[in-house]
């Protein structure tokens, strides 16, 4: 038997009640893997889960998603063979690790041109791109969207694979000191959703046009001013609450607001298929190659300072993506 390094929590709080403790990993089953992780993702659903938001059975790991390479195999699998390298994002909570066991129907192998960091930081947030971009909405060339969040890791993936589709993408973010990071994930123009009257800089940047699709991550303090931005016969897409949960919507707001369309998503549902899941990494994965999809990785923690990770996230220090080394 092996021992591993694991992030656990006992109760739910702040960034304190994470801890590091060392136990033996069984050997894995017969439908499973076990990898040594070699980069471990950092997502805001991370934070949802630590603080109860949403709630856990107790003690838990954290985490969801991470590259390795692949040290034993409780059974023959196609396509895996010992020494692979390769990315989870949807086998439960749990990446908070230096080793893990792993179902194989869960893995996808890594392509040689991605590194390390790459995959770990840009599975999860782009898998949750392309359902957005390719099964949502199938965003089409010309169509002027609106990218909430868009300095953060799924928004800046969201912002340049939309433009390399060749939408026309307004970003918006919590603080002007993130406007450059949205410019450089290619949106034409940003809106500071800090200041009151944003839904009207984001019409006058856009010279009074609305948004065919709002990409919606915030919640709580933008997803009624949201509907303001959208086109008749559009499409509000709340994915994410990183300002609380989001308000209920009377449906007679939505026929008021131009017969808008609302939805609320989410990435596991649209994975669970093995064949699909298998199909939307390999379409992720290629656009990554292609350089449509990148992840700037703005800070980089060990497996050891995950509290440290936790607090950067909440208080907003950190832009751009957060990766684990274990």
């Amino acid at each position: 038997m092996t021992s591993r390094r694991v992030a656990v929590i006992s109760e739910f709080g702040d960034p304190s009640v994470l801890r590091i403790v060392q136990e033996d990993i069984p050997d894995p089953a017969g439908d499973e893997v076990q990898i040594r992780q070699l980069a471990i993702g950092f997502n805001f659903i991370d934070i949802y889960q630590r603080k109860g938001d949403y709630p856990l059975p107790l003690p838990t790991g954290l985490g969801f998603e991470a590259v390795g390479i692949v040290e034993k195999m409780g059974g023959s699998f196609d396509g895996f063979n010992l020494g692979d390298r390769v990315a989870y994002m949807n086998a439960g909570v749990g990446a908070y690790a230096d080793r893990r066991n792993v179902a194989a129907d869960r893995l996808v192998r890594v392509p040689d041109a991605i590194d390390n960091e790459t995959a770990a930081t840009v599975f999860f947030k782009g898998m949750t791109a392309q359902y957005l971009l390719r099964r949502t909405h199938a965003v089409q060339p010309g169509e002027l969207i609106l990218v909430h969040s868009a300095a953060g890791g799924v928004g800046q993936v969201l912002s340049r694979w939309a433009t390399a589709l060749g939408a026309r993408v307004v970003g918006a973010t919590g603080s002007p000191r993130k406007r450059q990071a949205a410019l450089d994930a290619g949106c034409v123009a940003v809106v500071d959703t800090s200041q009151e009257d944003w839904p009207d800089a984001f019409l006058k940047a856009t010279d009074g046009e609305k948004a065919r699709v709002v990409y919606d991550a915030v919640g709580k303090d933008t997803l009624v001013r949201s509907l303001d931005c959208a086109a008749p016969f559009g499409l509000v897409v709340l994915y994410g609450a990183s300002s609380g949960k989001a308000p209920a919507i009377d449906p007679e707001l939505l026929n008021k607001k131009g017969c808008l369309f609302l939805t609320r998503p989410s990435v596991f549902p649209h994975n669970v298929d093995l064949a699909r899941f298998r199909s939307n990494a390999a379409d992720l994965f290629d656009a990554v190659t292609r350089g449509h999809v990148s992840v700037e990785v703005g800070q980089r923690f060990s497996l050891d300072d995950i509290a440290e990770a936790h607090r950067a996230a909440e208080e907003r220090r950190a832009s751009g993506a957060i990766v684990i080394l274990p």
